[in-house]
């Protein structure tokens, strides 16, 4: 699959919020509003840079995996996943605050599977119970050795919109963009058992860059 938003400085997604956030701020201005404008003008600015679409190096090897987003860890647990694997696995949860990139990317190279939409709540994100309640998108990998790996993109409480590229047939590399959710989110990856992880709670890491993790 090629990379779709690859040599974009923002991804299209954000172009309406951009353009109406400049289109107010140049009304600010041609009115005579020097304080709307000034508001309106940050806010293009800030939405311009919330959508950034930055470009990362990817890490090269046999059997590694990436983060799949920007952020913080907030949990590494082994758990029964009974929605779509429905078996025991590692989930790694990694939280997008407004100022992260919220771009994903695929943390290992593989087919799509299948892509699952949930709709749901918008509970906080970095709450245990988003992972289950919340809405969000699944895309299910399988790599070439046979690995099973789950990607969720969770919405949060200001999220209202997630977006993926990928259908259920693609073959996708490792830190190639699938997707993005805005304003606020959370990433579960969930791992076969036995992976070797390179990441602890607490770590910052960054989508298509960070190795999280090493097939077995």
């Amino acid at each position: 699959m090629a990379d779709r938003a690859a040599g974009l400085p923002i991804v299209k997604e954000g172009i309406p919020f951009v353009g109406t956030a400049g289109g107010l701020t140049l009304a600010g201005g041609w009115l005579g509003w020097p304080v709307a404008a000034t508001v309106f003008g940050a806010l293009t600015l800030f939405t311009a840079w919330f959508f950034r679409n930055p470009r990362r190096t990817i890490p090269q090897g046999p059997g590694l995996i990436v983060a799949p987003g920007d952020g913080k860890v907030i949990a590494i647990d082994e758990e029964y996943e009974p929605r779509f694997l429905k078996e025991r696995s590692i989930r790694l949860s990694i939280f997008l605050n407004i100022f992260d990139v919220h771009v994903n990317r695929i943390p290992c190279e593989g087919t799509v599977e299948d892509v699952i939409y949930q709709p749901g709540r918008f509970v906080a994100a970095n709450r245990p119970e988003a992972s289950l309640r919340n809405e969000q998108n699944a895309l299910m990998l399988r790599t070439a050795g046979g690995a099973k790996v789950l990607c969720v993109q969770v919405a949060g409480i200001i999220a209202r919109r997630i977006v993926c590229w990928v259908s259920p047939g693609e073959t996708v590399q490792r830190g190639e963009r699938f997707g993005l959710i805005r304003f606020g989110s959370r990433m579960d990856t969930f791992l076969p058992l036995g992976t070797a992880l390179r990441v602890a709670v607490g770590d910052r890491v960054k989508g298509g860059e960070t190795v999280v993790g090493e097939f077995r």
